[in-house]
């Protein structure tokens, strides 16, 4: 436990414990609050502190809500993302990975992103249903479903919850083409589903792999599958005929980015055929989130990875113009380009495309007579 001296007067604020297996050191309050919240302490913990110094905090729990949202398709039009339709089962996600990019839209909740992105997730109960219900819509046209864009589909509370799962299958029945990103062993719990996909050319996995080193990976994305295990997953996949690839994403300037051809041959050698990279993004939030995770778990390189990521971003820790945020700019960038082609090229990967058949696309009968059963009721409640 990282130690926090007493402040000098009580209502000064006190730096959050490093709590085990979590990713965020802090929790700063909602950018959209009109308070700001800070931990103080009541001026007994002085002189307890040096005693409690090496004690064990108890686990932060995880706190489950039911997302009571009404659609599940979200749509984007950004010119620099390969997909305009994605689902995420889940708001917040458990893995903890400190350089998220999905962390700011707990602001939206009224939550921080910082530890409450972490541990108060909202899950979808209902996405299966609503999902059937917005594909057997008679303006619906197919394309490619994007899932793990956000927040991770496989993150630990899916293993019980299954809402991913209860997707999968939906997207099955109507033979809707979906491609997956995760950074978690469980997606090979699904590999029944995606295997049938496949053979209809339905489906492809990305595993998301930023390291080989271990202790690297439990500091940077504490609750996500050990690197070897999504190395395994990959494997798996591809045995089971499932087009599989690897994200090197983020790359990250001075810490992990020597890395990257490491990973895409450890990546090939268990069967992936298709990757792909991304560098460092810190929008909003994150830059404050990540600075202080590299200051804390990395403090002999903390300066010289700032200062890389500002070359690669225009003398900025983020810049958020279109093209530009997915690469970023100046030599720096331009050479990690220029290595990723090279080993792509070596390697023998993406010389497939995998283009996933929107054409078998149709819709169950059940699923068009519970279309009509909703609207049905629909119209009587409107009538009460």
């Amino acid at each position: 436990m990282r130690p926090t001296a007493p402040p000098e007067y009580p209502d000064d604020p006190i730096a959050e414990p490093v709590h085990k297996g979590r990713g965020a050191l802090s929790n700063e309050t909602s950018r959209y609050d009109t308070e700001k919240r800070i931990r103080t302490t009541d001026g007994w913990e002085a002189e307890a502190a040096a005693a409690a110094e090496d004690d064990e905090l108890p686990p932060l729990r995880t706190i489950l809500t039911r997302d009571a949202t009404r659609t599940i398709i979200a749509r984007n039009n950004s010119p620099d993302i390969g997909f305009d339709r994605s689902i995420n089962p889940y708001r917040g996600c458990e893995h903890g990975c400190i350089y998220c990019f999905a962390r700011p839209t707990h602001a939206y909740l009224g939550l921080s992103p910082g530890l409450d992105f972490e541990t108060k997730i909202l899950f979808k109960p209902e996405a299966a249903k609503l999902l059937a219900a917005e594909l057997a819509a008679p303006k619906y046209k197919p394309a490619v479903m994007a899932m793990g864009t956000n927040t991770d589909p496989y993150q630990p509370v899916e293993r019980d919850l299954k809402v991913t799962r209860q997707i999968l299958r939906v997207l099955s029945d109507f033979n809707h083409p979906v491609g997956i990103v995760t950074k978690n062993h469980l997606v090979t719990r699904d590999i029944d589903i995606l295997a049938d996909m496949a053979r209809r050319n339905l489906a492809e996995v990305f595993l998301s792999v930023t390291t080989l080193d271990k202790d690297l990976a439990r500091a940077m994305e504490p609750r996500a599958s050990a690197p070897h295990r999504r190395l395994d997953a990959i494997r798996a996949l591809a045995t089971a005929g499932i087009p599989a690839g690897v994200m090197t994403a983020p790359m990250i300037p001075g810490l992990n980015d020597h890395e990257m051809e490491a990973i895409l041959d450890a990546a090939v050698d268990a069967g992936a055929t298709r990757a792909g990279y991304v560098p460092l993004r810190l929008p909003l939030e994150i830059k404050e989130l990540f600075e202080e995770w590299l200051k804390t778990h990395r403090p002999d390189r903390a300066e010289r990875v700032l200062s890389l990521i500002r070359q690669m971003r225009g003398g900025k820790l983020y810049d958020a113009e279109f093209g530009s945020r997915m690469r970023g700019e100046g030599p720096l960038a331009i050479l990690l380009s220029q290595r990723f082609a090279a080993a792509v090229k070596r390697l023998g990967l993406n010389r497939i495309g995998v283009r996933l058949d929107t054409s078998a696309f149709h819709v169950p009968e059940s699923a068009r007579t519970a279309l009509v059963d909703a609207k049905r009721d629909a119209r009587q409640m409107r009538l009460l």
